[in-house]
C-alpha cells in the first residue's frame, strides 16, 4: 500500500495535479522506454512493442475547491472544482497547496433553508481580509484533509477517485515488465477529468491509439438504501459496459470479459447511469478509438472517506495486464 500512500496524500485538484504526476513519474520510470508530459500536463509513458497501440488512461486529478475572494472578516468563499455534494460539505477540512489548512463553514440559517455552495466558507483562523490573503489567494485550490486507513481488504482514503485507478495501472505495467508484452502499450495519466474528460482527449488525439481502456473507480449497489446497481465491493474487477459518456466496444468489453474467464480473474459487470470516465472522451478521437473500461469498485465517492477493496484493485491490475497480453 506504499505506492497507494504517496498517490493519495498528493495535492492534485483539478489543473494542479503536478504533485502527483512526479509520484507516477517516479514509479512508471523503471517500467516503460519513454516518459513525456504534454503541453496539458498528461504524462504519457510508453512501453515499445511491435503489436497493436494500446492507450491505458487513468485521471490523476481530484475534486476539491476553488477560492473565489475572500471577505473583510478574513473568510474565505470558494466554489467547486469537480462534482460536490454541497450537503456533506460543512465541517470538513480542507487543505491548500501551500499547506494552509482551514475548515469548511455555513451560513447557518441560509444553508438550513437550501443547501447551496453560496452559504459555505472555509475558515482558515484569519481575522481580516488582509491576513487571509497572506495565506490563500484567489484561484489557490484546496483538497480534503484525510489519512489512509487499511483494515484487512478494506482501504478508506480521501481521493480513491482516481489514485486507487492510477495505482491499478502502474501495478499492471510491473506485471507487464515481468511477464513481457507484443503489444504497444502507452500510459496516459490524464488531467483534469473531474471537470470534463478534458486531458484524455489531447493524449488519446497524440497517441492514436487502435484500442484504449479507462481505469477509473465506480459506484456500487451494496450500501442500505442505495441506488441499485450490480457492482459490489469485493466482488472483482468492474467490467465497463456502459456509462453517460460511453457505450463500450463491443470487442473490448466481450474481449474483457473472456480474459477475465480464462485467466480466473474476478470480475462483475458495470452499468452505470450518472457520470461519466475518460473513455468518454478517447473513443471519440480522431476517427474513433475501440474503447472501453476497467473499474474499481467504490463507496462514497468524491468525499473524504472512500472506501474499497485491495482485492478488487489486484484484480484490475490483473485484468489490465492480461488484457495487453492477450488482446
Amino acid at each position: 500500500m506504499k505506492l497507494l500512500r504517496e498517490l493519495t496524500k498528493a495535492h492534485g485538484v483539478s489543473g494542479n495535479e503536478t504533485a502527483v504526476a512526479e509520484v507516477i513519474k517516479k514509479y512508471m520510470r523503471p517500467l516503460c522506454d519513454e516518459i513525456s508530459e504534454d503541453i496539458t500536463g498528461n504524462v504519457i509513458a510508453h512501453k515499445k512493442g511491435g503489436g497493436k497501440r494500446i492507450m491505458l488512461a487513468a485521471h490523476m486529478d481530484e475534486v476539491g475547491v476553488i477560492v473565489t475572494y475572500t471577505d473583510k472578516n478574513g473568510f474565505v468563499r470558494f466554489n467547486a472544482v469537480g462534482g460536490l455534494d454541497v450537503r456533506t460539505l460543512p465541517y470538513k477540512r480542507v487543505k491548500f497547496e501551500n499547506g494552509t489548512v482551514g475548515v469548511i463553514g455555513c451560513e447557518e440559517k441560509n444553508f438550513a433553508k437550501k443547501a447551496e455552495i453560496s452559504a459555505l466558507y472555509i475558515d482558515i483562523g484569519a481575522q481580516s481580509a488582509e491576513e487571509a490573503e497572506k495565506r490563500v489567494s484567489v484561484g489557490d485550490t484546496a483538497a480534503f484533509v484525510g489519512d489512509m486507513t487499511v483494515s484487512g481488504d478494506t482501504v478508506i482514503s480521501k481521493t480513491l477517485d482516481n489514485r486507487a485507478g492510477c495505482r491499478c495501472l502502474i501495478k499492471a505495467m510491473e506485471i507487464l515488465d515481468e511477464k513481457g508484452c507484443d503489444n504497444d502499450i502507452y500510459c496516459a495519466f490524464t488531467v483534469q477529468e473531474e471537470v470534463g474528460l478534458r486531458g484524455a482527449g489531447t493524449a488519446a488525439y497524440g497517441i492514436e491509439p487502435e484500442i484504449a481502456l479507462a481505469v477509473d473507480v465506480t459506484d456500487t449497489g451494496d450500501t442500505p438504501e442505495c441506488e441499485r446497481m450490480a457492482v459490489k465491493l469485493g466482488g472483482g474487477a468492474a467490467v465497463k459496459l456502459y456509462d453517460r459518456s460511453i457505450i463500450c466496444h463491443k470487442s473490448v468489453r466481450e474481449g474483457l470479459i473472456k480474459i477475465a474467464r480464462e485467466n480466473d480473474i474476478p470480475y462483475q459487470l458495470e452499468v452505470m447511469t450518472a457520470g461519466g470516465t475518460d473513455a468518454g472522451a478517447i473513443h471519440t478521437s480522431r476517427s474513433g478509438v475501440a474503447t472501453g473500461g476497467i473499474s474499481i469498485p467504490c463507496r462514497y465517492v468524491h468525499s473524504p472517506s472512500g472506501v474499497a477493496s485491495v482485492s478488487d484493485m489486484d484484480a484490475c491490475a490483473e485484468l489490465i495486464a492480461a488484457f495487453c497480453r492477450e488482446i
